[in-house]
């Protein structure tokens, strides 16, 4: 357990760092003054002051900050408020940017580190009646070589592609018992059956080896980009599938994630490189939400600002809002992190 804590609390550094240092160069590069630069929540552990910045190291860690002068006041010189609205988002949004931007860094670690990696052929076991699948002609016995294009490995890689392009036509190239290929369209629908997935077929592997696999830096980096894109893309698919699917999304909060990132460690340096770059794009779309409190709440402020021609809110109305906000988020946390509790003590797991 105490290992699970170290390896969740370093991945939460790098996670605020990253985010952190976004707003911190952005101000420094635009000649704001950054008066503090903390990880973690006071009471403050210990800290230094280089220039006119103080680096602090705080007691509760669960967040960051950079603390601006006059980050609702434009009167005051150098200060955040004062600065013109394209600088003040891209100083606000830096935070997420740099959370869109670490995961690429981090996939293209994980690519080319050495895995295992598991190689199968993946046969369809069960066609369900009158599903997509079924009225393109797709078979129990079939192989599925492809989706789209792309070769299959294992039956995660097929999952994946298909999730991907869910509401859209995916082609399958598969191969008959008689060892011809065929190419097929079948849809990926957004609202199945009960029991059935978006296309109708059940998957099994067969013929399975592990091998161990990596990728050279030059093919790596270009790969991380493309799998930092279809990350965004399967987010934006999930939140469709809670419209169309009626289905909650599942809320964890800082205790889940201890637990999580627990089950994930067992699995090895690649899993959390991978957990990491996960959590790191999300926290770059959740920053980004209009909510008081946080970056995209405080850039609400500016476009009204924006649309009222230059007429700001009270700084006073202002920071009152964000404090309520800020609130309202650690109770939001304290909330979920019950329901944590809840789940933990009855046994179950918070991986999908």
């Amino acid at each position: 357990m105490l290992l699970t804590i170290v390896i969740f609390i370093a991945v939460l550094a790098v996670l605020i760092l990253a985010h952190e240092f976004g707003h911190f160069i952005t101000a420094k590069m635009s000649d704001i003054e950054v008066q503090e630069f903390g990880l973690g929540y006071p009471p403050r552990l210990f800290g230094f002051k280089r220039g006119e910045t103080t680096y602090s190291l705080n007691a509760i860690p669960l967040g960051g900050f950079t603390k601006m002068l006059g980050e609702e006041d434009p009167n005051f010189p150098r200060s955040l408020a004062s600065k013109s609205i394209p600088i003040r988002m891209l100083v606000l949004a830096a935070g997420s940017l740099m959370n869109l931007l670490l995961p690429v860094l981090l996939y293209t670690i994980s690519f080319m580190v050495p895995h295992a990696a598991y190689i199968e052929k993946v046969q369809i076991e069960e066609v369900n009646i009158g599903s997509p699948a079924q009225i393109a002609g797709v078979s129990a016995g079939d192989i599925l070589l492809q989706v789209n294009g792309r070769p299959i490995q294992n039956r995660q890689d097929v999952s994946y592609l298909i999730q991907l392009n869910r509401g859209s036509d995916v082609t399958f190239l598969i191969q008959k018992p008689d060892t011809t290929d065929k190419e097929v369209i079948v849809h990926a629908r957004w609202s199945p059956p009960a029991g059935e997935g978006a296309t109708g077929i059940k998957i099994k592997g067969i013929d399975t080896t592990e091998t161990t696999e990596s990728i050279p830096f030059w093919k790596a980096i270009p790969d991380s980009f493309v799998h930092c894109w279809e990350i965004l893309i399967l987010f934006k698919n999930e939140v469709i599938g809670w419209f169309t699917q009626s289905s909650a999304p599942v809320l964890t909060g800082p205790i889940g994630i201890v637990q999580v990132t627990g089950e994930v460690a067992k699995n090895g340096l690649v899993s959390i490189l991978e957990f990491t770059a996960l959590l790191s794009i999300n926290l770059a779309i959740i920053n980004l939400f209009p909510f008081p409190g946080l970056d995209g709440g405080r850039l609400v402020f500016v476009l009204l600002e924006w649309v009222r021609r230059g007429k700001r809110i009270s700084p006073k109305k202002e920071g009152l809002v964000h404090l309520i906000g800020f609130f309202a988020l650690i109770t939001l946390i304290m909330v979920i992190s019950y329901y944590d509790i809840a789940r933990i003590i009855e046994g179950g797991s918070l991986l999908p």
